[in-house]
């Protein structure tokens, strides 16, 4: 099991000393003098859970920090409500001119909130990015995984699953989004190493559960050949509908996340491994890192690393309680009593 299901993040984060630019002026200053120190928190979209899971660990950060510190935190949330970097990048912009002391962002499209996010750091508030990054932008750090080690253990799973052999296909999300790219290019590069593995296609779509269940049923549909499929993002997990419109003895899903309403996939045999993103971690482990650069003024390392923890039945009841303590309220009661 990954030190995720049972650890407790340190607020040093046992950081290695590698210092990142920050911006011009003392954001600090204001907490300093008394004031609310706030963090302006705009993640890809409001409606998807793994977005509003790492909402709960900012502010459970927030509140934490905020008694052992001595400041008041505020975590300002300016998701969109659907995938839209052009108002991510507005929002950026309207966060400054309102007084944000820093950004925390996940971004839907790197090229269009760069600039954005350069021009908040000249003008002296610090950035830092988690889930998925602007690499060439000014942030100081970037909270997240190896985005191609990510979709190359996705297919190592599946492929196992399969036995090294039949016809795959790829969900992908969001075209745009830079860390989805790289974990479609992670999938490929792996799959490559299976000769008796077939990618049939790879299938984008809008990041809400409704339409990723739609374009993998509209995929089946059309190539029913497909026995396996590589999701890079668990979106269509989110809705019940593929555990009755998809035959476990057919097909096999390995799927990053695995949150609460997908933990049916794994108990039905459907989605034999999950590979779960700590989303909750997003939140509190880059809230911290925030707090120790821009307020305590520590190094930290321009990449802080995040593990996925790899679901399958064996430790269901383990991750259903790991959720429960991390502030779910859906977790299912029959996998919060299976044993360990």
């Amino acid at each position: 099991m990954s030190q995720f299901i049972t650890r407790v993040v340190p607020l040093a984060l046992t950081l290695a000393a590698v210092t990142a630019c920050g911006g011009g002026k003392d954001t600090s200053a204001a907490a300093a003098d008394g004031k609310t120190f706030t963090i302006t928190l705009i993640a890809k979209s409001s409606t998807n859970p793994v977005f509003l899971s790492a909402r709960t660990g900012a502010e459970a950060a927030a509140a934490e920090l905020s008694k052992s510190m001595g400041v008041a935190i505020k975590i300002d949330w300016r998701t969109p409500p659907n995938e839209d970097a052009t108002v991510q990048a507005q929002r950026i912009a309207e966060a400054v001119n309102e007084g944000t002391n820093a950004l925390l962002i996940s971004t839907s499209d790197a090229g269009k909130v760069t600039g954005a996010i350069d021009e908040a750091v000249a003008r002296g508030i610090p950035v830092m990015m988690f889930d998925s990054d602007a690499p060439l932008s000014k942030r100081f750090s970037f909270y997240g995984g190896d985005d191609i080690a990510i979709g190359k253990q996705v297919m190592d799973e599946l492929a196992t699953q399969m036995n090294g052999k039949g016809k795959i296909a790829i969900l992908a999300g969001n075209q745009n989004a830079p860390n989805l790219q790289n974990r479609v290019k992670g999938v490929k590069e792996a799959a490559a190493k299976y000769p008796g593995i077939t990618v049939i296609n790879t299938f984008y779509h809008a990041e809400t559960p409704q339409d990723a269940a739609a374009e993998v049923l509209r995929a089946q549909n059309a190539y029913p050949d497909i026995q396996g499929w590589a999701m890079i993002g668990g979106w269509p997990l989110f809705t019940t509908s593929l555990l009755t419109d998809l035959d476990p003895g057919k097909v096999k899903i390995v799927s990053v996340d695995a949150l609460p309403a997908e933990l049916a996939y794994v108990e039905k045999g459907l989605a034999p491994v999950l590979l779960a993103q700590p989303t909750y971690d997003w939140g509190y482990v880059s809230v911290k890192t925030i707090m120790d650069h821009v307020y305590s003024k520590k190094d930290v390392p321009a990449h802080v690393n995040m593990e996925l923890v790899r679901v399958s039945k064996d430790n269901l009841g383990t991750w259903a309680r790991q959720l429960k303590s991390w502030g779910f309220t859906d977790v299912d009661p029959k996998y919060l009593a299976l044993p360990k």
